[in-house]
């Protein structure tokens, strides 16, 4: 059998040889893992980037202070993975599914070089229940049981690559480890293997695909919108349900506090926060803040339902190129038992510059911004994997991916930005200036869009109300005229400008301050369900399209700041509450005012 060795060392890649012997072949596979083996006993894992004949470069995960060329390399035939079973929800794992908890309980704070735990509790018990017979004929990703994982029905599946149909030969039914038999199956070969609650899985390989390719599994068509209770994103700039969307901004613009009330507050089943890169000071709040938050589906922990995936800045710059293959990975398993499942990765741009990282050490030819020149193929691998599976059983289950992108300088234009651009549906731009305004969510409405808007037309014209995208529109139209006569005042100032440009601008106003903006600490107005979205919408569509006589700019701000603090009022009144009739009767109450002193003159 042939030897690997150490033959280069350049940071964390290392040139590694197989010594063969005459007629034998080089064992080397593109990403499997391996694992180093310096004098010091310790055993550094590792990943496969590139395969030359006998002679391969690797990425390790750890840091490779006294590697020796020479050093020994052990194989192990697998590509890098992560283990898929009960016991996934409430984890804080880092980028190759360590569970930090588990790992600083047995090695302590600081953690040594070669730590590496076992994804899933190996102690843990779970009540299996089998859903079939001994018998019965299945496919890959078919049912033979289910876990109670919390809230959740967790589906113990036939394993997603499993070739040809299989017979299910003995099953039982119990409390079990994830690694304990719970079947066993016979192919059409007449091969017997035993399944247990936990399976493996390639993170560079998408779940679903052998499942596709056999019509095992069916992609659908997005119909209905993921609905975050924001009103910008709802109204104006939705993201479907299985969809893409990208958030950019610079730092400070508030893409922290914006994806977190995302997570809380969207109609989804499940949620993957993928931490790759950012600020170790931002991860550590987003650990201690998630189980201290309420989810309001349940009344419990959002945690509960939460999976985070961290690797800060101060983590191997490797590793954090893993961690978004590793969430998304996770998130496919629970799409394929048919839940919703929404990734959010924090940001594609530290993901991207440990790309950079990695390529400028392998001497690849760069691309624009010293990137690699596949970029943008490997942007699009990523939000590829999005998108809404039926399942052969008739379940369906989503994957929405939203990705926060820090340009530098808040430059939309640098290549990551761009890439994502040209990738995803929706483009939800925060802006500084707003920010610094103190606008939340400080997402720029000239600058963003949202492709769903129409691909989404029949759900809105059917769930909500006939001519809802016109209105929409019109809205948005609206605003860019406001913004305009804005730009005009900045350099004639209001005097330079029409009374009828000034309705234009104060209309925009209007509908920039109490429906574009929303307060994050309001327990009312934090999150607004689409019901409550539409009835202030209509209401705002019929003050802004009235027709009106005003005698001077000073009586139109007059009017428009009195309704402007109307309706916010209107905005922190529940819907039960005297306080809110009492704001929508003085709302229409100043508009008949209006009328009348129109009519008396």
């Amino acid at each position: 059998m042939s030897k690997v060795v150490v033959t280069s060392i350049l940071g964390d890649i290392v040139g590694i040889e197989a010594l063969l012997e005459q007629g034998e072949h080089a064992p080397l596979m593109k990403n499997e893992v391996v694992y180093l083996c310096p004098a010091s006993g310790e055993r550094l894992e590792a990943e496969l980037l590139k395969v030359r004949g006998n002679q391969a470069t690797v990425q390790v995960f750890e840091d490779t202070r006294g590697l020796a060329v020479g050093d020994t390399v052990e194989l192990t035939g697998e590509m890098l993975s992560v283990e898929l079973g009960p016991g996934l929800l409430a984890q804080v794992y880092d980028g190759l599914q360590n569970p930090l908890a588990a790992v600083a309980d047995r090695y302590g704070t600081f953690l040594p070089r070669g730590a590496e735990v076992d994804g899933l509790d190996r102690r843990r018990k779970w009540s299996f229940v089998p859903v079939i017979d001994a018998g019965v004929r299945l496919r890959a990703g078919q049912t033979l049981g289910t876990v109670q994982e919390g809230s959740f029905t967790h589906r113990i599946m036939i394993p997603f690559d499993q070739r040809g149909e299989i017979e299910v030969t003995w099953i039982q039914q119990g409390n079990f480890t994830v690694d304990t038999p719970v079947a066993r199956i016979r192919d059409e070969q007449g091969r017997e293997r035993a399944v247990t609650m936990l399976q493996r899985w390639p993170v560079r390989r998408p779940i679903p695909g052998y499942l596709l390719r056999n019509r095992l599994s069916q992609r659908c068509y997005p119909e209905q919108p993921l609905i975050t209770t924001l009103r910008l994103i709802d109204t104006f700039f939705p993201i479907a349900l299985g969809g893409t969307a990208c958030i950019p901004g610079p730092f400070g613009a508030g893409k922290t506090v914006l994806q977190n009330l995302i997570s809380r507050y969207s109609a989804v089943d499940v949620v993957i926060v993928v931490a790759c890169g950012e600020r170790a000071g931002e991860v550590v709040e987003t650990i201690h803040e998630f189980p201290k938050l309420i989810d309001p589906k349940t009344g419990g922990s959002l945690m509960d339902r939460t999976v985070i995936v961290c690797n800060t800045s101060s983590m191997p710059v490797a590793a954090r190129e893993a961690s978004i293959y590793t969430g998304i990975t996770l998130g496919e398993y629970y799409r394929q038992m048919g839940y919703h499942v929404m990734l959010i990765a924090d940001s594609t741009s530290r993901w991207a510059q440990a790309m950079r990282e990695t390529s400028g050490r392998m001497e690849e030819i760069p691309g624009e911004e010293a990137f690699p020149a596949y970029l943008d193929s490997a942007i699009r691998s990523v939000y590829e994997r999005a998108g809404v599976i039926r399942n052969s059983d008739g379940s369906e289950g989503s994957l929405t991916i939203i990705g926060t992108v820090s340009p530098a300088g808040g430059n939309f234009e640098e290549p990551v930005t761009q890439s994502t651009l040209a990738t995803v549906k929706a483009f939800l731009g925060l802006s500084a200036d707003r920010a610094y305004k103190r606008f939340y969510p400080s997402v720029d409405p000239l600058l963003s869009w949202s492709r769903y808007l129409n691909q989404l037309r029949n759900w809105y014209e059917q769930q909500i109300a006939p001519g809802w995208v016109a209105r929409v529109e019109h809205m948005l139209a609206l605003l860019r005229k406001g913004d305009e006569v804005l730009q005009m005042m900045q350099v004639t100032g209001e005097e330079g400008i029409t009374l009828e440009d000034y309705y234009t601008y104060q209309k925009a106003l209007f509908l920039d301050m109490v429906y574009l903006q929303q307060d994050a600490f309001d327990p009312v107005d934090v999150s607004v369900p689409l019901a409550r979205q539409r009835k202030c919408f209509d209401l705002i569509c019929t003050i802004v399209d009235k027709e009106y006589e005003m005698a001077d700019k000073q009586e139109v701000r007059d009017f428009f700041t009195r309704l402007t603090s109307l309706f916010k009022n209107l905005n922190y009144a529940r819907e039960d509450s005297p306080d809110y009739l009492h704001y929508w009767e003085e709302i229409f109450k100043l508009a008949d005012v209006l009328r009348q002193n129109h009519a008396e003159r």
